[in-house]
């Protein structure tokens, strides 16, 4: 896995993450926290096993869940 420092495009960074386990903020403030599934050029993601966070407490479970690109205001790989 390349420095993430070094890769100018976001789009490849998660690109090389796939399996990883990722928090995804939306701007409207609810997370979610999965595995990363796919992401494509417009930033869309899939999750796997995912966990949605609303105000910081667990509001659901999902298997899967698809988020479009315009909603997410960062993303962040989990160390675990």
């Amino acid at each position: 896995m390349s420095d993430p420092q070094e890769t100018s495009d976001p789009s490849t960074f998660l690109s090389e993450i796939i399996g990883a386990p990722i928090t995804v903020k939306l701007n409207s403030g609810v997370e979610y926290k999965g595995e990363l599934s796919s992401v494509d050029g417009y930033m869309n993601i899939a999750l796997e096993k995912t966990v949605e966070y609303v105000g910081g407490q667990v509001r659901n479970r999902y298997g899967d869940v698809f988020i479009r690109g315009n909603n997410v205001l960062y993303i962040s790989q989990d160390v675990m």
